[in-house]
């Protein structure tokens, strides 16, 4: 038999907090620290731990070169390959593995290997309550400056205050007043649905193909209104809709190719209100959910934060990150660009959707894996970044948004 690591280890030292009843009685507090060492690797669902003793191990096998097992086992053990070996960190050949296919898949995405351990690592699964998020409403941020002092001056104060070069004053116009008027909405009108012709034009102007260049035989690509890293747009928009005239509430694919939406099929148990997160379908069939399993998916989709979940849209941008690294493969700004490409086209989404008179919304405290698994995306192949939204203000403010020049409230 042959072996060779997996295409991505990284290993962090992490200490761990347990309960232990025998310290405690004891006299000493009864959490007690162990070292433990983890490996992140992107093909994996989850970080693994590894036995300190098999660490050397990992470290002495490369990830290219299929090597024979007989030399490792009289290194290391048998026990520690075959540790190893189940963990997924190793594979075999010509046995099958069942971690194998997974990690020549992520393997062909051409990753940049830092990269993928960041996004696999910081993606959220079943976290609930924006209280515990550093995004909070204003009035609380009274917390925020008795725990951690003052934060960073919002601007960085000049080297030289005398060598300032004056600008001219500006000239306002129509767009000016548009960009004063975004603002980040958290308080909807839940009995307001989007006229479908709204939705239309929001979709082709902000992720429709506004032409088609053919670059090279085989290789098509798209413009759009927001720039993208080698024009290569890996971002796709998919959406939960839940008050749409004339769209029956439900998952959805915008498709750019055809200006159409193509329905998705949930993969999981439709959710329940007071859900924290998702549980997979299983031999269960799929059912259209109703509006309250839609609103709870919503929630889950924004990690609780009820005001984002109440938008009758919401759009989950989603990099294909093959589409970006087939050019840029394994480089180390790869991922930074379709960053970069989301931060684009929210940005877009926002104004486009203030300039038709409704309230946009954007964050990145979502629930990647739990949007993953309805969606029936990889992590590593394809992902949310962020969930954008927008529909009709509500009359009142109940939740406090920034709208310091009052150029949303009070509502007329």
């Amino acid at each position: 038999m042959q072996i060779r690591r997996c295409a991505v280890a990284w290993l962090e030292p992490r200490e761990v907090a347990n309960f232990q009843l025998d310290d405690l009685l004891s006299g000493g507090t009864g959490v007690v620290g162990r070292l433990c060492w983890f490996a992140h690797a992107p093909h994996l669902p989850a970080p693994v731990e590894v036995d300190a003793a098999h660490v050397p191990l990992l470290g002495a096998l490369g990830a290219v070169d299929w090597i024979e097992r007989e030399g490792f086992d009289a290194r290391f053990g048998a026990e520690a390959v075959d540790a190893l070996l189940a963990a997924g960190l190793l594979l075999a050949r010509p046995q099958d593995d069942a971690g194998a296919p997974a990690d020549a898949d992520f393997r062909a995405q051409g990753w940049h290997a830092p990269a993928a351990v960041a996004h696999m690592a910081a993606r959220w699964e079943g976290i609930d309550g924006p209280k515990g998020m550093a995004e909070q409403d204003l009035d609380t941020n009274a917390g925020l400056l008795r725990q951690h002092g003052a934060p960073p001056p919002p601007a960085r104060p000049p080297a030289d205050p005398t060598a300032d070069v004056a600008l001219p004053r500006i000239e306002r116009d129509d767009f000016d007043a548009l960009l004063d008027t975004r603002a980040t909405c958290r308080n909807y009108d839940t009995a307001a649905s989007v006229p479908l012709a709204t939705l239309s034009q929001l979709l082709a102007r902000v992720f429709g193909a506004r032409g088609i260049g053919h670059p090279a035989p085989g290789f098509d690509v798209f413009k759009r209104t927001s720039p993208s890293g080698g024009a290569l747009h890996p971002t796709e928009c998919w959406l939960l809709l839940q008050r749409v005239e004339g769209i029956a509430p439900g998952l959805y694919r915008y498709r750019v190719d055809r200006h159409a939406l193509e329905p998705v099929v949930p993969r999981i148990m439709p959710p329940q209100p007071g859900d924290r997160g998702t549980r997979a379908l299983g031999d269960a069939a799929p059912r259209p959910w109703n509006a309250d399993e839609l609103r709870a998916f919503a929630r889950i989709m924004v990690a609780g934060q009820d005001f984002f979940a109440d938008a009758p849209v919401l759009c989950v941008l989603v990099p294909r990150f093959h589409r970006n690294f087939w050019k840029y493969r394994n480089h180390a700004k790869a991922y930074r660009v379709c960053v970069l490409d989301v931060g684009h086209l929210s940005q877009t989404l926002q104004l486009c959707a203030t300039q038709a008179g409704l309230g946009p919304f954007v964050t990145g405290a979502i629930n990647e894996i739990d949007i993953e698994r309805a969606f029936g995306f990889t992590g590593y192949a394809e992902s949310p970044l962020v969930v954008c939204g927008f529909g009709q203000r509500a009359q009142a403010l109940v939740t406090s948004e920034f709208d310091p020049d009052r150029r949303v409230w009070p509502r007329d």
